[in-house]
């Protein structure tokens, strides 16, 4: 827990580093326009003195560049690679759990059977991420291609598609606490004692809180996660 905070903490800094440019990017100034045959005065937006010197292109080239490396494609073929890691450690927990089955050692089959759908679970969420994350990554990148070496890019429909995806994303949020809910017993007794007074559920004489996730291991042929 302690590591996994701490990483939470820095791509929540590096979250913010990164998006910090856009919020003093534009610059409103006054601006007198016709309106309904006499002048009004309005705010006109443009962008920032600092960004004109370094060049729109490099502003936004630089800018885009590292959302696509390390918001899309670093990240997307890091989960990539862990789905492989994933699948491969399940099916060699199922090959032990056959044996455990055949030598009659019910208990031990029983954690490596936890531990499988816990492996099989965080497949399903990966999945679903990448579903709705890749179309973003390739727009993105089409993006950059479009703006700066030769235009392949129809802004309508890039548009679209960006609210398609965005509308998708959006979605997968309340179907990965749906997969967390159907796919885990531990999930879903934890966080009825978490959230629901009343509900202190136990299993095998402790909380779910000290299950195969949290607590100590006691199988060597757990699929470690």
């Amino acid at each position: 827990m302690p590591r996994v905070k701490k990483c939470l903490i820095y791509i929540g800094i590096a979250a913010f580093l990164h998006q910090l440019p856009r919020f003093f990017d534009h610059q409103y100034v006054p601006h007198v326009t016709v309106w309904r045959g006499h002048f009004e005065e309005v705010c006109r937006v443009q962008m920032a003195p600092w960004v004109n010197a370094l060049s729109l292109d490099a502003y936004f080239i630089t800018y885009f560049a590292f959302r696509v490396l390390f918001v899309h494609l670093i990240p997307c073929t890091s989960l990539v690679v862990l789905n492989v890691l994933l699948f491969r450690a399940m099916r060699t927990a199922q090959i032990n759990r056959q044996k455990l089955f055949k030598e009659n050692r019910k208990s031990e089959c029983k954690r490596l059977r936890d531990s499988n759908c816990t492996t099989l679970m965080l497949i399903v969420v990966v999945t679903v991420f990448l579903m709705v994350e890749i179309p973003v990554a390739v727009v993105t990148i089409l993006h950059i291609i479009s703006s700066t070496l030769v235009e392949i890019l129809d802004y309508n429909i890039a548009n679209r598609l960006i609210l398609i995806t965005n509308f998708f994303i959006i979605v997968s949020y309340p179907i990965n606490f749906a997969i967390y809910c159907g796919m885990s017993r531990q999930f879903r007794e934890t966080f009825k004692e978490l959230f629901i007074r009343g509900a202190v559920t136990s299993r095998n004489g402790g909380s779910s809180r000290y299950s195969l996730v949290n607590g100590p291991r006691t199988c060597t042929n757990e699929t470690v996660l």
